[in-house]
């Protein structure tokens, strides 16, 4: 059996349907399930077992025998999220005591972090070990996931396999129910096909223009792709960014969900929200050449090609992934 923890979020769902692809339909998929329109991400699927995620763990220890690899994707993942005791118990204790599991029973795992780990980017994207403690993320998330990195890097007992992936900007299809956190691709599309025109965030950096604001934009099937490499080749554990490698503008992003929709562009700018004002990204590029060094090879989606796949087929028609 292979565990997947947040399954009926938007990337555990999204690997969900890549591992049945592969023709593994023994999944137990593990989160709180409360959420309605967000276990539509897992309808259709090939699954074992639903397990709730405050029973999991006496789940593991009555099944840890039939189990071959977690994926640990679930978490807290609002990024304007204040309240630290709720993660620090969802995205911090709760990964520990995962993390100490796999290390009990000798199972090799997958866990998700993030590039809000790096904070304002003045110390660059490189996912070097040495360069954990320094960094300073601009919100509680990003220093929830930078604490169990820290935490992870240091423990003298660890799986036999394990990797911390720091997921860039993912966009791509289940990812419906995430409202605000949604990726700037779905808030496009739906703009675009309500009132035929965006609203970007203007700019209020003198370094970038309005619409020229980058990101490290990455399709959810790449992410995928990458976890079953991981999951495949069981080697070289460690933490690794998971972007494409190439900061690309919210114009360009915008101007190819235009295209993809077969509508001219019509693009106007406001305020950015003051209450993410002072912490907002003008810039993230995965350094990518820690996972290059590993094995990986498969080349990322272009962005064009991710907006256009990720509209036609499944935006327009409402499909799922």
């Amino acid at each position: 059996m292979i565990v997947v923890t947040g399954a009926a979020g938007f990337i555990a769902s999204a690997l969900v349907t890549r591992l049945n692809a592969a023709n593994f339909n023994e999944i137990v998929v593990v989160d709180n399930f409360t959420n309605e329109r967000k276990l539509l991400n897992l309808s259709g699927k090939h699954l074992q077992q639903y397990v709730d995620r405050e029973e999991f763990f006496p789940w593991l220890d009555e099944h840890h025998a039939d189990v071959e690899f977690i994926f640990h994707l679930g978490a807290r993942t609002d990024t304007t999220e204040t309240n630290r005791d709720l993660l620090n118990i969802l995205n911090l204790e709760y990964s520990k005591q995962m993390w100490q599991a796999c290390c009990q029973y000798q199972l090799p795992m997958v866990y998700a972090s993030s590039a809000a780990t790096y904070g304002s980017g003045t110390l660059g994207y490189s996912d070097d070990d040495a360069l954990l403690p320094l960094l300073r993320p601009l919100n509680p998330y990003g220093d929830s996931k930078n604490d169990f990195d820290n935490w992870a890097v240091q423990q003298p007992e660890k799986p036999f396999f394990w990797a911390g992936l720091k997921f860039f900007n993912v966009y791509g299809p289940n990812e419906y129910h995430k409202g605000r956190m949604a990726s700037v691709i779905l808030h496009a599309f739906r703009q675009i096909t309500e009132t035929g025109s965006m609203t970007l965030f203007r700019s209020h950096n003198p370094d970038y223009a309005d619409g020229e604001q980058q990101r490290d934009f990455v399709y959810v099937k790449d992410v995928v792709d990458v976890c079953m490499f991981l999951m495949q080749t069981r080697r070289h554990s460690g933490i690794y960014n998971l972007g494409t490698g190439e900061a690309r503008t919210f114009l360009d992003l915008t101007l190819s969900t235009f295209a993809a929709l077969d509508r001219p562009a019509d693009i106007h700018f406001r305020d950015t929200p003051e209450d993410i004002r002072d912490t907002y990204q003008y810039f993230t590029q995965a350094d990518m050449s820690k996972l290059r060094g590993i094995g990986y090879e498969r080349p990322f989606t272009r962005l064009e090609d991710g907006i256009n796949d990720y509209v036609r087929q499944y935006l327009v028609p409402g499909a799922y992934y």
